[in-house]
């Protein structure tokens, strides 16, 4: 009463969907289609390696071949390969910019330490310690007036040549232009002096 009719459950044929064999060069069919089951077997991976030591072996060499691609790119600059706070035009314009510059701030390290030398060697001396002191504040001033207005001309340069100014691309400028020239990764690109437009 309440079932399907004799000839309706016998015309409904389950039929499951299969991929096509691969064509021969002439269009035909090169074989039989693969069974479904078959092909979800080619497809399906084991969760944990069955061989741990080759797959730690795979994944250090994975590790070994990324580390020299990021260390090629730090040398030549491929954006490709660089890390994420590096890539981008406006980044690779602001550190040609530094790159192109005579900073204060690149040697600071060595002020600082030029400083604690002779604070230390004339440690009885409160005269020198003074003058020490505020030589070591007007290194730190002179450091941060340079940083603003680099900082200012380089947002001027990118929005004229780029039309907008990336966030953090000022911040990056600043960073680079405090380290040391031979330390700066990626290397620089460009020479003292160079014109970068």
């Amino acid at each position: 009463m309440f079932g399907r009719k004799k000839d309706e459950s016998q015309s409904q044929v389950n039929v499951e969907p299969v991929d096509q064999a691969s064509e021969s060069t002439d269009g035909r069919k090169a074989g039989p289609t693969p069974k479904r089951s078959a092909q979800q077997a080619n497809r399906q991976r084991p969760l944990v390696p069955t061989d741990r030591k080759a797959a730690k072996e795979a994944e250090r060499q994975q590790r070994i071949e990324s580390q020299n691609r990021l260390r090629i790119a730090n040398e030549t600059g491929d954006e490709r390969y660089l890390m994420a706070r590096d890539k981008g035009p406006q980044k690779r314009y602001a550190r040609n910019f530094i790159d192109s510059r005579w900073m204060v701030g690149e040697f600071m390290m060595f002020f600082i330490l030029a400083f604690l030398v002779v604070s230390l060697t004339f440690s009885g001396n409160l005269a020198v310690q003074m003058y020490v002191q505020v030589a070591l504040w007007v290194l730190i001033a002179v450091i941060i007036i340079e940083a603003i207005v680099t900082t200012s001309i380089l947002k001027r340069r990118l929005v004229s040549k780029f039309g907008s100014l990336d966030r953090g691309v000022r911040m990056y400028a600043t960073m680079r232009g405090m380290q040391f020239r031979k330390l700066r990764l990626p290397k620089p690109q460009v020479k003292r002096g160079a014109s970068i437009d």
